[in-house]
């Protein structure tokens, strides 16, 4: 185990058993709002610090085993010696792991939905194409989770493809599987309309938003203005004749969210509101993340949309994912939203990016 872990480790369990300490005093328990804080950020350590001491007691042990396969005379007792070292290395390999982990910051999002807009770029008719296997991509992914998801809103074009795309997918987890999808998407293939077998390069682009309840985000009544109007195209014969969809402009920061697909006008406007909502907190976080990390960006890159995360390539039945430098064969199976494999490499690269922040910081930095 690294220094650093181990001092981040050390660090979060002599905080627990200050707290323990501090929660056995008279005036503490007395005094119940305090009693109550420092019990929630003694919840919030004892998983890790059972953990920690579970490793330090597999340490131990795979040491005493070690010393009798060294020090045992009878080849037998040896044997049984050697198979237990075997088994105590590997399960202090996991639970150093798991403890790795464990210090990786929580977002508190990561449980929730997520609200995802897929809309095509460069590329025109392909594009939108394009856009159309994305949001299949993420609903069959959805679909292989148990997953239920729900368009929102959507602006087709004359040949099937999509402009643009808003849909949620409700289900435990979908944020922290889905929030790296962010980015530009780009596809290499030959479109159906190129007679000369010529290779095209189109792109989409992809936002992953968490869903916010109103407690953490407050939007003023007065901040929003609300045009109703007809629905159009795909609504049925039901929406023409009523107007059913809304616009909802957040006049602060200009911020507009169309929900149309539903049959009623209500429906649409608390979906619209959970979109706007989401939204204006993305873009408060995003904000305050510029402020506070614009050095770190300027050496790991922006993360902005404009960036290249992910191609599709067509003719070599690849996919490759560029932050992780991935690269999975079988496309068909990946559009129909066989994503694990893509999605948990990603995932692991935060998660290790994450963890040498925080190590970084120094000890108790990753506060739970």
């Amino acid at each position: 185990m690294e220094p650093a872990v181990r001092a981040q480790l050390e660090a979060l369990t002599k905080r627990f058993n200050e707290l323990m300490e501090l929660m056995a005093l008279p005036e503490v328990a007395g005094d119940h709002a305090r009693l109550q804080q420092l019990n929630k950020e003694r919840a919030s350590l004892a998983p890790i610090v059972a953990l920690y001491r579970e490793h330090r007691q597999a340490l131990q042990e795979l040491d005493q085993a070690q010393e009798l396969v060294r020090s045992e005379a009878d080849g037998e007792l040896r044997e049984m010696a050697r198979a237990e070292v075997s088994r105590l290395t590997r399960q202090q390999g996991s639970l150093e792991e798991r403890l790795r982990l464990e210090l990786v910051p929580r977002d508190p999002k990561d449980e929730g939905n997520v609200f995802i807009e897929v809309r095509a770029g460069t590329g025109g008719e392909e594009a939108a194409l394009f856009a159309v296997e994305l949001l299949r991509m993420y609903l069959r992914y959805a679909q292989r989770k148990g997953w239920k998801t729900d368009i929102a809103d959507q602006s087709l074009t004359g040949l099937g493809g999509v402009k643009e795309v808003t849909f949620e997918v409700r289900g435990r987890g979908a944020y922290s599987r889905l929030k790296h999808e962010s980015g530009v998407h780009r596809v290499q293939r030959v479109p159906s309309t190129e007679s000369s077998g010529r290779i095209h390069t189109s792109t989409a682009t992809v936002a992953v938003l968490p869903e916010v309840e109103e407690v953490d985000v407050h939007i003023a009544p007065e901040d929003v203005k609300v045009d109703i109007f007809h629905a159009g195209g795909h609504g049925g014969q039901n929406v023409q004749k009523v107007a059913t969809a809304v616009r909802l402009t957040h006049l602060p920061t200009g911020i507009v969210v169309v929900c149309r697909d539903e049959r009623s006008q209500l429906q649409n406007r608390v979906k619209a509101m959970n979109v706007l909502r989401s939204r204006v907190y993305q873009q408060a976080v995003q904000q305050q993340q510029d402020q506070l990390a614009t050095e770190r960006r300027a050496q790991v890159g922006t993360g902005e949309r404009s960036e290249k995360i992910r191609t599709y390539n067509f003719p070599q039945d690849r996919v490759t994912d560029h932050r992780v430098n991935l690269t999975v064969h079988n496309l068909p199976h990946v559009l129909d939203g066989g994503l694990d494999e893509l999605l948990g490499a990603v995932i692991a690269d935060a998660q290790h990016r994450q963890l040498e922040e925080t190590l970084a910081a120094g000890p108790l930095a990753s506060s739970r």
